[in-house]
């Protein structure tokens, strides 16, 4: 079955405030950083995340995510699935990611 893709921003349209916005969150911050770790860049489930937060908070960070441009997100109707866009992320903030995988886990960088 194939899904609707739910769309943001055009990669040049990439705006770094919103990015850092959505990367304030250490929820939305660990999902990226998983997704960031995972070369082949596959697609995966929302619940694939061991959030310790609500489906309904899930599907706003999920949200949040997509409408900084950091994530596709595909609406299978009963499910969706995430995909990060990590060309567009490299083109628009080279580096960005490799800093998120560096990030230790639990979200806080060492002082």
């Amino acid at each position: 079955m194939a899904g609707r893709n739910l769309v943001g921003p055009e990669a040049d349209a990439l705006d770094l405030g919103a990015v850092f916005r959505a990367l304030a969150d250490e929820h939305r911050r660990s999902v990226l950083t998983e997704l960031a770790a995972d070369r082949s860049d596959s697609e995966r489930g929302c619940n694939s995340f061991d959030l310790p937060i609500s489906k309904q908070t899930q599907t706003h960070h999920f949200r949040v995510l997509r409408e900084a441009g950091l994530i596709d997100e595909i609406d299978y109707g009963n499910r969706k699935g995430i995909r990060l866009r990590r060309a567009d992320i490299e083109k628009r903030f080279p580096g960005l990611l490799t800093l998120l995988e560096a990030e230790p886990p639990g979200g806080t960088a060492p002082r």
